[in-house]
């Protein structure tokens, strides 16, 4: 790893030489801002705003800046982004950029944020906060030293696109049944592999068939394209180890990375699966479907349970609620291989970092890049990203509470335009934000979502299985927050890692995707073989050493936590 890179230097450079106005590729007429902490009038010496270039490879449509919360950033900040984002691949822009030495004011490459990093394309950000951000210190707090690149490179390209602290009130669980199943199971919760599948088997027996005359599908799984890392290799993760999300791999307690699908655990899991497979449980089609054809299955209501999460089905969920088939959609459960086994739901995996907004060499003015940032941590940007306007988006109570009237909760939530158009959780992703739960000196949450908010809004058979339950809220009957240890390293999943293990992990990821799906479908006799074949091929490709590297990397990460 590179101890100090070329942006760092550039920084220095532009700092000592008191660089004047504007910021590179941002127009002609941007000027030096004045602006600074919370609640000052972001305005430059002449009154002139500053232009900032940002690009945004994770943004699907044109970001304008012309929304009401887009004008009051630029308001209390003095900076208007000029936003791009990727038309085509993100990484051949991203290539680009550094084939050419062309890039924005500030950017949010996502997983490409280590070429970027590596071209010396990124400033060090660490002396910029320490002069100008106070919010950005206030709001990573004790896992601020995350943010450091490596051991052997503190420097702090980015910040954090990812949610610090907080809890959550809604998610999808480690499994996800239909509420009709559920009840007709006395919202029992299956303790085992065998329990699950008997109860499934029992259910598709009872109901072979929909209301609308299509077989019922015990299991579906996404699997033929990069969902099967969601549906299928996820799961065997929190299923059969118990394992937070570290993409695909575990870490032990000392920090060793293990590639998942060599665990014996995980093996145990996929076999049981192949039985499903063969008894005609698993979808037949769970391998070839596209996930078009996998929504579609679960907007009709055939399909009784998932190993999913809830980003990548609700799109078909949506429409079982337009159809007005609640009893259909899903309700996540904490369901394990073994009653033993400590669902990680709720765990908080510590700040994840690897992919945040970072400022290029090519800006000018890195002084505002840093201010606006700051604004976007403080208690009144948080407050204007994520609630709106006051008055307009929403209103303070007679205790001081912020709260949203139901027409502005009904238009957030039936108005696919309402983001976009309000500006209202537009702006959030993927600068720096609180998570869901965190409150501010006002005792208000940061984020719209409250404990009591998803309570009040649960439906009817959310509301019955809350009963059922004896609980105010779904994710009571999940292993609480309090009951596991925030890890000291961020989670591997979003971690910058060097180019060397992204190309070994993209490899074994090749391997795994048709071993797995081979060993799934293949006959009972038969999967082991096909099993050890995968094995075979995963040790033959490099897996031992990334295992190392990765050890290597994640050791030197707690060690920067641990320095505090």
């Amino acid at each position: 790893m590179k101890k100090k890179k070329l942006g760092a230097m550039l920084l220095a450079v532009v700092m000592a030489a008191g660089m004047v106005a504007g910021c590179g590729n941002s127009g002609e007429g941007a000027k030096k801002t004045s602006a600074g902490g919370e609640g000052q009038e972001g305005t430059t010496s002449d009154g002139e705003e500053v232009t900032l270039s940002f690009y945004n490879a994770d943004l699907q449509e044109d970001d304008p800046w012309t929304d009401p919360v887009a004008l009051a950033l630029t308001e209390k900040t003095g900076v208007k982004l000029d936003v791009d984002h990727p038309v085509g691949e993100d990484k051949q822009k991203i290539s680009l950029m550094i084939a050419e030495q062309k890039f924005p004011d500030m950017i949010y490459a996502k997983g490409d944020a280590g070429s970027l990093i590596d071209a010396g394309a990124l400033i060090d950000m660490t002396e910029l906060i320490e002069e100008y951000g106070p919010n950005i210190k206030k709001m990573y707090g004790d896992e601020f030293d995350k943010l450091k690149y490596s051991e052997d490179d503190p420097a702090i390209y980015q910040l954090s696109s990812y949610e610090k602290g907080g809890t959550k009130y809604e998610d999808a669980g480690t499994a996800q049944v239909q509420f009709d199943f559920l009840k007709e199971n006395d919202y029992k919760i299956p303790e085992s592999l065998d329990e699950f599948e008997q109860m499934l088997k029992d259910y598709v027996a009872k109901h072979p068939k929909t209301d609308d005359g299509m077989d019922t599908i015990g299991l579906s799984l996404s699997a033929s394209d990069w969902h099967w890392m969601i549906t299928l290799g996820n799961p065997a993760g929190y299923i059969a180890e118990g394992a937070p999300d570290n993409g695909q791999w575990l870490i032990d307690q000392d920090h060793n990375a293990t590639y998942k699908f060599t665990s014996e655990k995980v093996r145990a899991y996929m076999k049981w699966l192949n039985k499903l497979y063969n008894e005609g449980l698993l979808d037949p089609e769970f391998a070839t479907q596209t996930h078009d054809d996998y929504i579609a299955k679960i907007s009709s209501g055939r399909v009784v349970a998932l190993f999913d999460t809830l980003w990548d089905y609700q799109d078909g969920e949506k429409i079982l609620k337009q159809d007005g088939k609640l009893g259909k959609t899903y309700c996540g459960i904490p369901f394990s291989a073994d009653k033993d086994i400590k669902v990680p739901t709720l765990m908080y995996q510590g700040l994840a970092t690897g992919q945040g907004v970072g400022i290029t060499t090519a800006c000018e003015n890195p002084e505002a890049a840093i201010k606006f940032l700051d604004y976007i941590c403080s208690d009144e940007g948080q407050v204007l990203v994520n609630w709106g306007i006051e008055g307009t988006n929403y209103k303070i109570d007679d205790e001081g509470h912020r709260y949203r009237e139901q027409s502005e909760i009904d238009a957030s939530k039936n108005d696919k335009n309402y983001q976009k158009t309000t500006g209202v959780g537009f702006h959030g992703y993927p600068f720096p934000r609180y998570g869901v739960g965190v409150e501010d000196s006002t005792g208000s949450t940061y984020s719209t979502a409250s404990r009591e908010s998803v309570i009040q809004e649960y439906n009817e058979e959310q509301k019955a299985a809350c009963k059922a339950w004896g609980v105010e809220l779904l994710l009571d009957i999940f292993p609480q927050q309090d009951e596991f240890e925030v890890p000291d390293f961020s989670p591997v999943w979003a971690m910058s890692k060097p180019i060397e293990f992204d190309d070994i992990g993209n490899k074994l990821d090749e391997i795994a995707q048709p071993g797995l799906v081979s060993a799934v479908m293949a006959s009972t006799d038969d999967f082991d073989k096909t099993y050890d074949k995968m094995i075979s091929d995963l040790e033959g490709s490099g897996m031992q050493e990334a295992e190392e590297m990765l050890t290597e990397l994640v050791k030197g990460r707690a060690a920067l936590s641990n320095e505090q």
